[in-house]
């Protein structure tokens, strides 16, 4: 069997390991725009696919995983927010969204959730503590998922990011991979994130980049 040394096998490689399943086994979506309900937890560490299609460059996040969660812990929001359609209503609960993530930072946001009129909006259930079983029900219900090719910007398509990391839809983390049989190294993956330096701290305010090399 011939190994895949390419970039794009590499991604492979990984979000294989990571969700144990592939780009190739998404399902259509939905007439609402958004894909069923995954399987939770299919891979070794619990992590998603995610569906590049899902990510809306306005606002940064992947719609997908985080209607997905509000449905599953907060479900009164999923219509109060109105998440299911790209009304004045879900956009104003976007752009406070991302207005605090700009002023507090994704980690913080995840932590804390954001006020959002009457509403306050959870967005991360932390690691439970031994023998506390709501906390670990309720951790459960996190969705981390990876992110293969996600286009991100809004002014040039060809645009795209080898892999992003999001928890609950918000992004965490980028990946840039670089493959030294092609004489591409990790210096040129650090270029690469200076060029696009402004456009990439969009998807990720407080800077989650990550370079890897195989090999």
């Amino acid at each position: 069997m011939t190994t895949d040394t390419s970039e794009k096998g590499l991604e492979s490689l990984i979000v294989a390991d990571m969700a144990g399943r592939r780009i190739e086994d998404l399902g259509a979506p939905t007439a609402g725009g958004f894909s069923e309900e995954p399987e939770p937890f299919v891979g070794l560490h619990n992590w998603l696919l995610g569906d590049p299609k899902a990510y809306d460059r306005a606002w940064t996040v992947d719609l997908v995983q985080l209607r997905a969660f509000v449905s599953a812990t907060q479900p009164p929001l999923l219509a109060a927010l109105d998440l299911d359609n790209d009304s004045p209503t879900r956009q104003k609960f976007l752009a406070r969204l991302q207005g605090e993530i700009g002023k507090r930072g994704i980690i913080d946001v995840l932590r804390h959730g954001v006020k959002h009129g009457q509403h306050d909006v959870d967005l991360f259930y932390g690691t439970p503590s031994p023998g506390n079983a709501k906390a670990a029900e309720r951790f459960a219900l996190n969705r981390f998922s990876v992110t293969r090719q996600l286009r991100y910007s809004r002014d040039d398509t060809a645009h795209a990011l080898d892999l992003a990391l999001f928890i609950n839809g918000l992004p965490v983390a980028t990946f840039e991979l670089k493959n030294s049989l092609t004489k591409q190294t990790v210096e040129d993956a650090v270029e690469q994130y200076k060029r696009d330096c402004q456009r990439r701290r969009q998807i990720v305010p407080d800077g989650g980049v990550k370079v890897y090399q195989p090999g």
